[in-house]
């Protein structure tokens, strides 16, 4: 008899990257129950059970699926919609929203024996980019010079010391400008143009790489799959359709340090960004604990939506 405990799949209802993986979780005969946030509670119900002599147990259902809490195998958690209650008065949908947040969610972070990819506290201790530069650092990537400030003059003197230095945003939000959505780039900075703005918030300057490509490295579990990218653009996310892709082998001492980083954060799955030199150097940008890999399968040939199903299916990071 087949292993029956069931895979969690948490994300919104138009999540392509989540379809393939649960498409291949349903060739492989591996239960599957999909749900989001937003379907709670008209479309999805809790009850949960802690103590009494006994740990975390109940059941989570949704319109076609019963989930057992206590035998969820693992957890993928990838962009669920936010919770929302629009009968509501903007007071009881912050309350309605608190208690969801801390109810559901905190059940959905303590599934005993699962494996998740990735725990939601721990993606979201993994978005702060100065802990993901602070923790590069110490595993042994090499990292740009980087400031974090809102002092105008601060500003001014790192450019001076470091030469070219480009603006980075700290956390992607929904921007739009005249009604349209707008993405906020990775772009080279004019320091005689910084002004008193700058005291507003927190920016980030990092000094610029003098880059012959990028490479975007996606860690399954124990599995490493690189991917170099060649492009025109400094953010190589403007325009997809002047890429070009190549599988390429990372050298053993990065991936020594993408296992130490990962390890850091708590993670199973990482989805890393660097800069490539042309004296051979691999630059560390980011690491994104939720990045998205669906659109380099079809491009490379890499088996990543099979690595996902294999984790998930296995509940566990080691063969």
């Amino acid at each position: 008899m087949g292993d029956e405990r069931p895979v969690l799949v948490v994300t919104r209802l138009d999540d392509p990257t989540a379809d393939n993986v649960i498409a291949e979780l349903n060739r492989r005969a591996v239960p599957v129950v999909r749900l989001d946030a937003a379907q709670f509670p008209t479309e999805l119900s809790l009850a949960a059970l802690v103590g009494g002599g006994a740990g975390l147990r109940g059941r989570l259902r949704t319109a076609s699926r019963t989930a057992d809490l206590a035998g969820v195998r693992s957890l993928y958690y990838r962009r669920p919609s936010a919770f929302a209650f629009p009968r509501m008065t903007e007071q009881d949908r912050a309350f309605a929203g608190a208690q969801a947040r801390y109810g559901l969610g905190g059940v959905l972070a303590s599934l005993p024996g699962c494996l998740y990819v990735n725990h939601p506290h721990r993606i979201a201790d993994a978005e702060f980019k100065p802990m993901q530069l602070a923790t590069a650092v110490e595993v042994g990537f090499t990292v740009p010079a980087t400031l974090i400030t809102n002092d105008p003059d601060t500003a001014r003197d790192f450019a001076r010391q470091v030469g070219p230095v480009v603006y980075k945003p700290l956390r992607a939000v929904p921007y739009t400008e005249d009604g349209a959505p707008k993405a906020v780039w990775v772009e080279e900075v004019d320091p005689a143009e910084f002004d008193d703005s700058i005291r507003l918030t927190a920016h980030l300057f990092q000094a610029k790489i003098d880059k012959i490509a990028d490479a975007r490295v996606t860690v399954v579990g124990d599995r490493v799959f690189a991917v170099r990218i060649d492009g025109n653009a400094l953010d190589w996310r403007y325009d997809y359709d002047a890429l070009a892709y190549q599988v390429v082998e990372p050298p053993a001492r990065l991936v020594t340090a993408l296992h130490d980083y990962l390890a850091r954060f708590g993670l199973v799955f990482g989805a890393f960004d660097f800069a490539l030199t042309a004296d051979g150097d691999w630059v560390f940008l980011e690491c994104n604990p939720n990045g998205q890999w669906g659109w380099l399968e079809p491009a490379t040939g890499l088996p990543l939506t099979a690595a996902v199903a294999d984790l998930l299916q296995k509940g566990r990071t080691h063969a």
